[in-house]
């Protein structure tokens, strides 16, 4: 009896066992998956050759084996020629590559902000996992000129010198040149921190620096609270060229997602000249024709691309823009190199850096005679347009008559007051770095120097004559601040109210100096 019953109970789980498996078989429906799986034919210093992926596509992710990433570059007969995106370290000859059906692409979205991530927005600062909204090809085509609008407002940097005679507007390309050591991330960062209260998003592109330098970035960034603001996205220098190479690609997506959702956005690449050496190693690596100089025949094209994808959205899009400050290095001050001379005519216009200027203390050590803007003029605020054209002038003529008086010739009473003069306007342009000035102040200083009101004042003494001007701007031309804040145009009462505050502050000053 007791045999029967225990045959019937477990007759009763082998039922219900049973029954289960076909309650999970008819809930499932197996398919049958189709991989393909290739073979590493050779490694190399950053990239690979593969055999084995017949329908593989242009810029798609590949997984090596222990998670390492690729991207397909070179689409051969026999075998496909593969961009490392991690180190090559444990990948050999014979590894099994697999197929991800992605095209390479970045996460982008709000969460981003405040972060720093590499190439492919992986996290490189020890924060956790990036808040994502969706995910963007590095290589997107450019805005159609039917969707563009033109640049009409201005990106100030609070830099006095480029936004009084090379301003820049939102939406522009202005490239930042000038030989090793001359300050051109200097004002790229400063341009960022300027952008602390305004409506402007920001994104750093480091390519090719040291890790010690881009934490310098960031300290700098944090200490002024603008890092909340701002996406890092880093290729150091012992990345792979990989990573380097797509770096810009992938911060520009990162720039588009916020001007396509109707933000001011600010991408700086710092720097393509390290980019375009990254491509060339790999083009030479890949065996890709050399042409000029080394570089590949298409070099123009993957910058020109890149910079293409600037722009200011219509209204009905959004009224977006992406303004692009690409940083480029000169040797010897050689602005007719291959590289410089092909940014230069993609971007619309330039910020050279003299390395003369830099050492004479003159900073930022800007040459006001060989940089441009090509649409910013267009974009300046009224009051500036007010003041910049005698400034220019001023300081044109003391550049050209500064290098006479260098011989020792008599001078008549007119051209040393122009010298004395353009003395002035250079000191009046010097800026230390992390000191943004605001617009009014700018303005009510740039007034004092053209109608001369610095002229008496010792060059030793032009510092802390400035300072007090600007105090003064600051403190009693509210009303007309907000006028030139919104754009409006200064009357004759207006301009004259603020050369009468400069004045009262400098004769206060004076007084100030004689009881002391």
């Amino acid at each position: 009896m007791d045999k029967t019953n225990d045959n019937i109970k477990l007759n009763n789980e082998f039922e219900e066992t049973f029954s289960v498996f076909d309650k999970v078989i008819e809930e499932n429906h197996p398919e049958l998956c189709i991989e393909e799986i290739g073979i590493v034919d050779s490694v190399g210093e950053g990239t690979a050759y593969v055999r084995g992926l017949p329908d593989v596509m242009v810029d798609e992710i590949l997984r090596f084996p222990g998670g390492k990433l690729g991207t397909a570059f070179n689409l051969e007969l026999d075998r496909i020629a593969v961009i490392l995106l991690d180190h090559s370290e444990d990948i050999d000859a014979g590894d099994e590559v697999r197929r991800t059906g992605r095209i390479l692409d970045v996460p982008v979205g709000d969460g981003l902000l405040g972060r720093i991530v590499d190439s492919l927005g992986r996290p490189r600062d020890n924060a956790g996992p990036i808040a994502f909204d969706t995910r963007f090809p590095v290589e997107r085509d450019a805005t159609a000129i039917m969707d563009r609008s033109p640049v009409t407002v201005p990106l100030q940097t609070g830099i006095q010198v480029i936004d009084a005679l090379i301003p820049i507007g939102r939406g522009q390309r202005e490239l930042i040149l000038g030989d090793r050591q001359t300050g051109k991330t200097a004002i790229a960062i400063d341009t960022i921190i300027n952008q602390k209260d305004k409506d402007v998003l920001c994104v750093y592109c480091a390519i090719g620096k040291e890790v010690s330098s881009v934490a310098k970035v960031v300290d700098d960034l944090r200490e002024f609270g603008v890092l909340d603001k701002t996406v890092i996205v880093m290729a150091t220098g012992e990345d792979p060229p990989g990573l380097k190479y797509i770096a810009p690609y992938a911060a520009t997506s990162i720039a588009e997602y916020f001007m396509e959702n109707g933000h001011d956005a600010l991408v700086i690449y710092d720097d393509l000249t390290r980019h375009a050496w990254a491509y060339r190693e790999l083009s030479l690596l890949l065996r890709r024709p050399p042409a000029r100089e080394a570089y590949p025949g298409d070099i123009f094209y993957i910058h020109s691309r890149l910079l293409e994808r600037a722009t200011h959205l219509r209204d009905n899009l959004g009224g977006g823009s992406m303004t692009s400050l690409p940083i480029i290095e000169t040797h010897a001050q050689n602005m007719s190199a291959y590289i410089p001379t092909n940014l230069i005519s993609i971007t619309d216009g330039q910020i050279y850096l003299s390395p003369q200027l830099f050492h004479e203390g003159i900073l930022p050590a800007v040459d006001v005679g060989k940089s441009v803007s090509r649409v910013g003029g267009k974009t300046q605020l009224p009051a500036y347009r007010m003041v910049a054209g005698d400034l220019r002038l001023s300081y044109s003529q003391f550049e050209e008559l500064e290098t006479f008086a260098r011989f020792g010739t008599r001078l008549d009473d007119e051209t040393r007051r122009t010298l004395e003069r353009g003395r002035r306007v250079r000191e009046v342009l010097k800026q230390p770095q992390f000191g943004p000035i605001t617009v009014p102040e700018q303005i009510g200083v740039f007034l004092a120097v053209t109608e001369g009101l610095f002229d008496e004042i010792a060059i030793g003494q032009m510092e802390k004559a400035k300072k007090s001007v600007r105090a003064a701007v600051h403190a009693r031309s509210g009303e007309i601040a907000n006028k030139i804040l919104h754009g409006e145009k200064l009357s004759d009462d207006d301009r004259a109210s603020i050369i009468e505050v400069a004045r009262e502050a400098l004769i206060w000053a004076d007084k100030i100096d004689a009881n002391d």
